[in-house]
C-alpha cells in the first residue's frame, strides 16, 4: 500500500480546471461549514476565494490559538555538506553547478553545534546534499549519535531513503524527516530532475509512506512553490496529508511552504505565487486542518514574516545559514539558496513575543518517549 494508489485517481488538468472554476458563492457557503474537507479546500485556494481573506485569517487566527495556544516554536537548519550526485535545475548544490564542495568533519559539526547551542536551540534540522557515498546513512547515523546528547530533537532533510534505512535513524534518535515533493505534476518534476536518483518520481512520492512504515515521529511535507501552479500542487499536498493520516494515524505531520529563491544557476518561477497567495495557502490549510503544523522559513522577508505570525504558522527559523559550516566553521562556503530574512535568534524572538506569543525552542522532549 503507498499513496500512489489515491494519487493516480486524480488527474491534474481536471483538477486545475475544477480549483479556477470555483465561484465566489461557493466560497461563501463552504466558509459557512464547521468542517471543512479536501473539496471544499480546493475552493479555499482558489481565485474567487480573495475577497474572504480577511474572514479566513481570522479564523485561521482562533483555530490555531486553540490546538497551539499563543506559542511560537523556533528551529534551526544545521547543513552538513553540499556533495550531490543529483541535477536540479533549481538547486545551488546542483551536480552540474562548479562549486567548492564541503562535508563536515567531526570536530566541525560540534563546532557548529557549539554555536547553534548558544543561540538557545533545542531543535535542529539536519541538511545535505544527495549523495549516498560521502553523506550515505552511515555518515547521517553517526551525526545524529554525535550531537543527540545536545537536542531534544533532531530532524534532517535529506535525500529519500529504504524503510530499514529509517529504522536504523530511527533507533539512532532521529525524530523527523522533512521530504519535499518539489512538485505533483510528474512532467514538469522530470524537467526539473533530469539525473540522479531524485529523477525518480515514484520512489520519491512513496518516501513518506516509508517514513511511516518504519515509525518516524514526525513528517513534513510540502511542496516547491515556482514550478508548476501552486494552488494544484497545495491540493495534491493536502490529499497526502490527507491519506498519511489515516494511514499513518500515529505520526505527527508538519508542512512547509517554500518559494523559489535565488541561487547559483537561477531558475525564473513559472508560476508567481504573490504574498497575499501564500497567505491564503496558510489560512486554507489550518481551515482544513487544525492538528498539523504549518512553518516558515527564512526564505520570506522580514516584513512578510511579522504579518504572518498571527495566522496559523506554528513553527518558525532565524538566522539560517545554508552552506555547510555556515554558523562557524565555513561562513563563505556557498548557500544552497539566498536567505531574505536575515535578522538574528534575539531579534526574531523580541518580535514574536513583541506580538504577545510564548517562543518555544524545541518540539518534543525525548523524556516523553
Amino acid at each position: 500500500m503507498s499513496f500512489k494508489t489515491t494519487f493516480e485517481q486524480y488527474d491534474w488538468d481536471t483538477l486545475e480546471k475544477e480549483i479556477y472554476a470555483v465561484t465566489t458563492a461557493e466560497v461563501a457557503q463552504i466558509l459557512q461549514k464547521e468542517k471543512i474537507g479536501l473539496e471544499d479546500f480546493k475552493a479555499l485556494i482558489s481565485p474567487a476565494a480573495k475577497p474572504f481573506l480577511e474572514q479566513m485569517a481570522q479564523r485561521s487566527n482562533q483555530l490555531t490559538k486553540k490546538r497551539f495556544g499563543n506559542t511560537m516554536q523556533m528551529y534551526i537548519p544545521m547543513y552538513l555538506s553540499n556533495e550531490c550526485q543529483n541535477i536540479c535545475t533549481y538547486c545551488g548544490f546542483s551536480m552540474t553547478n562548479k562549486i567548492p564542495r564541503k562535508t563536515l568533519t567531526d570536530a566541525e559539526i560540534l563546532k557548529e553545534v557549539s554555536k547553534i547551542k548558544s543561540l538557545g536551540y533545542d531543535h535542529i534540522l539536519l541538511v545535505t546534499g544527495e549523495a549516498n557515498k560521502t553523506v550515505g546513512v552511515s555518515y547521517i547515523k553517526h551525526a545524529i549519535e554525535l550531537i543527540k546528547n545536545n537536542f531534544s530533537n533532531i530532524s534532517m532533510e535529506v535525500q529519500p531513503l529504504d524503510q530499514e534505512e529509517y529504522e536504523t535513524l530511527v533507533t539512532a534518535g532521529l525524530y523527523a524527516v522533512l521530504v519535499y515533493q518539489e512538485t505533483y505534476h510528474e512532467a514538469t518534476y522530470k524537467v526539473h530532475h533530469p539525473k540522479g536518483k531524485k529523477s525518480n518520481f515514484q520512489y520519491r512520492l512513496d518516501t513518506p509512506d516509508r517514513l511511516g512504515k518504519a515509525g518516524i515521529h514526525k513528517i513534513g511535507i510540502g511542496a516547491l512553490f515556482g514550478l508548476e501552479d501552486w494552488r494544484v500542487d497545495s491540493f495534491y499536498t493536502a490529499l497526502h496529508l490527507r491519506y498519511l493520516q489515516k494511514t499513518y494515524w500515529k505520526t505527527k505531520y508538519s508542512i512547509s511552504f517554500p518559494r523559489l529563491r535565488p541561487f547559483e544557476g537561477d531558475v525564473a518561477p513559472k508560476v508567481e505565487m504573490t504574498d497575499s497567495d501564500l497567505v491564503q495557502l496558510i489560512c486554507a490549510y489550518r481551515l482544513l486542518d487544525e492538528d498539523v503544523e504549518l512553518s516558515m522559513s527564512t526564505r520570506e522577508s522580514e516584513k512578510f514574516r511579522d504579518h504572518i505570525i498571527h495566522l496559523g504558522i506554528t513553527s518558525i527559523s532565524a538566522e539560517s545559514k545554508t552552506n555547510p559550516g555556515g554558523y562557524s566553521v565555513e561562513p563563505q562556503s556557498l548557500e544552497q539558496f539566498e536567505i531574505s530574512d536575515e535578522r538574528s535568534t534575539a531579534e526574531i524572538k523580541a518580535m514574536i513575543q513583541s506580538q504577545g506569543y510564548e517562543v518555544v525552542f524545541k518540539d518534543w522532549d525525548k523524556a516523553y518517549s
